[in-house]
C-alpha cells in the first residue's frame, strides 16, 4: 500500500468499525427477537390492532380537501415556529439585524395567514347561502 492509502485507512478506521458494529447490532437484535418472540396463534391474534380498537368501516374513506389544506397549513406554520425558536435562542448574537430579519419573517407569515383567511382556506363550515330564501 502506498502512503496515501495508509493515511486514509488510519483516518477512517473508526467510521468503518462503527458501521460494522451497527450492522452487527441490528442483526443481533433481529435474530434474538425472532428466537425469543411469541408464537401464539388464535382468532384474536389475527385481528388488526389499532390503538386497542378494532377498525370499522372502509379504509378508502374520503375526506374533504379542506382537511388536507388545514393540515398542510398547520405543518407549514409549525415549521416556521421552529425557525423562530432557533432565532430566539440566538437573539443576542444576531443583534438588530437578526431582529429585523425575524420581523420581516413574521410579517410574511402574517400576510400569508391573512391571505389564507381571506380566500377561505381556514373555513371548516360550508358557506351560508347569501340569497334571500323568499326570492
Amino acid at each position: 500500500m502506498d502512503q496515501n492509502a495508509t493515511v486514509t485507512v488510519a483516518q477512517y478506521w473508526a467510521v468503518g468499525l462503527f458501521v460494522v458494529a451497527v450492522i452487527a447490532l441490528c442483526a443481533f437484535m433481529i435474530g434474538v427477537a425472532s428466537l425469543l418472540g411469541g408464537r401464539s396463534k388464535g382468532r384474536s391474534k389475527s385481528l388488526p390492532f389499532e390503538s386497542g380498537v378494532i377498525g370499522t368501516g372502509s379504509a378508502r374513506q374520503r375526506f374533504s380537501v379542506k382537511f388536507y389544506l388545514v393540515a398542510m397549513l398547520f405543518v407549514i406554520f409549525d415549521i416556521e415556529a421552529v425557525f423562530l425558536f432557533a432565532w430566539a435562542v440566538a437573539v443576542r448574537e444576531t443583534g438588530w439585524t437578526g431582529f429585523a430579519g425575524a420581523a420581516v419573517f413574521i410579517f410574511i407569515l402574517l400576510a400569508g395567514l391573512i391571505y389564507d383567511s381571506r380566500v377561505g382556506a381556514l373555513d371548516w363550515a360550508p358557506k351560508r347561502n347569501t340569497r334571500d330564501p323568499g326570492s
